[in-house]
């Protein structure tokens, strides 16, 4: 007859395995380990207890995940003891200490193992003990593991660096804004399991929902899904207008924040795309797949899936609306995965992109797409490869309205998509360009060799410059938010014989996403220009009249025009600038050290020519804060006077530490700085 153990207690041994299997930066007191790798329990037996036998017990190990365990989904397991433990499936092997009446479990999970909450029971021929509950995640530390990662330094920042930086702007005027991940947070890891426990997927059948959290490809798609809210009871919210009934998508500085809102009442007002990508890649690195978070500039959204952007105008140069457009950026995350189902040769980092855009298989989700099949303009592979494909790669036709309603071209671009993607540097604060991930070089054989075969019957033939009439734009160099300043188009005749037009210059206020607002200033002239000159038409763009136009990405595009309707000629120059912000002075009172109050003081200068309402500094920093951000309200802030704080925080741990500080009010929003802080013990 079997041996059966009388169990006094079972210790999951939290702390040694959470350590080896680099989980002791959770928040949370319990076990947690990762895919393919062996972890430690320890038995301890009733004092009396036979002496423990190997070949004499008849001991099964069961682990159950989800709430229809399954052996056929493999969401339900059983294992019997053998002499050493395997790395291809669920194992487990035994050593007796005599001197402790312990016996210490060896158990490792399959590598192919679906993610999650585990429950673990011992059979002893029919008696059954339950000996607790795990989480496994995916691990980038194993080589069996789908999301296997070869590099140390880089499963240090793209699993386990807990913030970062997102990259905005312009391609002419990229800046980083610094973002908490804070994915090992106190609770953050349960919130990230609960989006995927409230997919619809799962609600519709939990059983094969939970036997495909296996595969990092169906994770990644799922959350690209459930980030945003448009069709299920998702994470965010988006907006991209004026904000009256929730946080304005620039006031941001962590995802903890954000996830716990979604945890406790719901979808979360507001998000745009840098919102939606910081956020999904917390949960992806929460969950253990490699993400990192990608900036794409002059990022085009092809509405009608040809692969080109059209620019419709009418005869006097003003813009006709239309289905496509270009973001001055977007954001989205790149996942780093095996593809068994499109070839070994698709392997590696996948794009996925929560913000909702376009509908794919019928819902708002976006991904995950190859990079080198995005790269090579293999549009018929998985999932959503033509739309992302478009975004770094679409060409740029500009197209008149003649009085007969035909479409003339008389402008475009082969190279003002997909400029400058941008990332953050493996282990530094740095940028890092990523272009020549997504696509061969402009102008290259490669890129329009690409092009061509991604185009199919709608080939376009690159354009190059000719002689004619040509438009550029020239910048003030200080264009500091408040300030007045000039900017000036420059017409230029390479011609035979002088030309008359008429000349436009305009300036319109623009989201990130492209959206044109109010107009913040326009003159025009009529001109003749002899061959080989030059003329100058000068616009002042003075705060009054800018002022309540911009959005807070305080963006406006410049858009220089000349028609000769005689010829039927037309010329267009674009460019869209950034207005400068104000910097936030960031300094430490003393020295930080663990469990002592610390004082951040916070200066920054109101470059407007008025009052600034309700401002507000917030700091938030993992380890630093508690895991919620701080504000420090300040009220009224003079035109051209200081807003100045102070706002205290206490580190809960020692070690380089970074701290996040966001200014708002009603005027001036969505300025962002950081401050490296050293903690000491």
């Amino acid at each position: 007859m079997s041996q059966v153990l009388d169990i006094e207690h079972c210790d999951l041994d939290v702390r040694s395995n959470n350590r080896n299997h680099h989980t002791e930066l959770y928040a949370e007191e319990r076990l947690i380990v990762r895919r393919g790798q062996p972890f430690n329990i320890i038995l301890h037996l009733t004092a009396g207890t036979e002496e423990f036998k190997l070949g004499q017990t008849g001991l099964t190990l069961i682990v159950e995940t989800g709430p229809l365990p399954r052996k056929e989904s493999d969401t339900k397991v059983s294992f019997s003891l053998s002499d050493s433990t395997v790395d291809t499936e669920w194992s487990a092997s035994a050593t007796y200490v005599p001197s402790g009446s312990t016996i210490l479990l060896s158990i490792s999970s399959s590598p192919d193992a679906p993610t999650g909450v585990y429950s673990l029971t011992l059979d002893q021929n029919g008696k059954k003990t339950s000996l607790g509950q795990f989480t496994l995640l995916f691990n980038a530390w194993c080589p069996r593991d789908a999301v296997y990662m070869y590099s140390e330094t880089k499963r240090q920042e793209y699993v386990l660096a807990p913030h970062g930086q997102i990259y905005r702007g312009t391609h002419k005027r990229i800046k980083g804004t610094p973002w908490n991940f804070g994915q090992f947070e106190a609770g953050i890891l349960d919130i990230c399991l609960k989006i995927l426990d409230e997919n619809p997927k799962f609600m519709s059948d939990a059983d094969k929902d939970c036997s495909a959290r296996r595969n990092p490809i169906y994770v990644t798609r799922v959350l690209s899904a459930m980030i945003n809210s448009n069709d299920d009871r998702g994470v965010l919210v988006g907006r991209w207008g004026q904000v009256k009934d929730g946080i304005h998508p620039g006031a941001w500085i962590g995802s903890g924040d954000i996830l716990r809102q979604w945890a406790e009442s719901g979808p979360v007002r507001y998000g745009q795309c840098w919102v939606f990508a910081a956020v999904a890649c917390t949960v992806s690195r929460a969950l253990g797949i490699p993400c990192r978070v990608v900036t794409n500039f002059g990022s085009a959204h092809d509405a009608n899936a040809n692969l080109v952007i059209e620019n419709l105008y009418d005869e006097d140069g003003k813009r006709i609306s239309g289905g496509d457009s270009i973001w001055n950026f977007h954001v989205w995350v790149d996942s780093w995965m095996t593809r068994p189902d499109l070839g070994q040769e698709f392997d590696g980092w996948q794009t996925s992109d929560p913000t909702p855009q376009e509908k794919s298989e019928g819902v708002f989700c976006c991904g995950p797409a190859s990079l080198k099949a995005i790269k090579e303009g293999e549009l018929t592979m998985k999932y959503d490869v033509p739309f992302i494909f478009a975004e770094v790669n679409a060409d740029v036709v500009d197209l008149v309205r003649l009085p007969d309603g035909q479409f003339v071209k008389f402008s475009g671009s082969t190279k003002s998509v997909g400029c400058f993607i941008s990332t953050k540097a493996v282990g530094s604060e740095e940028r890092r360009d990523i272009t020549h991930q997504y696509k061969y070089a402009e102008g290259s054989k490669e890129e329009r060799r690409v092009y061509e075969k991604a185009q199919h019957h709608n080939k376009l033939q690159q354009r190059g410059e000719k002689p004619g009439l040509h438009l550029k734009i020239k910048l003030a160099d200080n264009m500091m938010v408040g300030s007045d300043f000039e900017v000036y188009a420059i017409l230029t005749n390479n011609c035979m014989e002088a030309r008359t037009c008429d000349f436009l210059f305009s300036a319109t206020a623009v989201s990130y996403n492209g959206k044109q607002g109010e107009s913040c200033g326009v003159t025009s002239d009529k001109v003749e220009v002899p061959s080989g000159e030059e003329r100058c038409l000068s616009l002042k763009l003075e705060y009054q009249s800018y002022g309540t136009a911009i959005t807070s990405d305080r963006l406006i595009q410049l858009s220089a025009v000349t028609i000769d309707k005689q010829s039927t000629d037309f010329n267009k120059a674009e460019k869209t600038i950034v207005l400068d912000e104000p910097d936030i002075k960031i300094k430490l009172l003393g020295e930080a050290k663990v469990n002592h109050s610390v004082t951040a003081e916070l200066t920054l200068l109101n470059p407007l020519p008025e009052l600034l309402q309700d401002c507000s500094f917030t700091i938030e920093g993992v380890n630093l804060t508690d895991c919620k951000p701080t504000t420090a309200k300040i009220g009224v802030v003079g035109p051209k006077q200081e807003a100045k704080a102070t706002a205290d925080f206490t580190p809960i741990s020692a070690g380089s530490r970074v701290l996040l500080v966001n200014f708002d009010s009603d005027k001036l929003k969505n300025i962002k700085s950081f401050i490296n802080a050293d903690v000491k013990q």
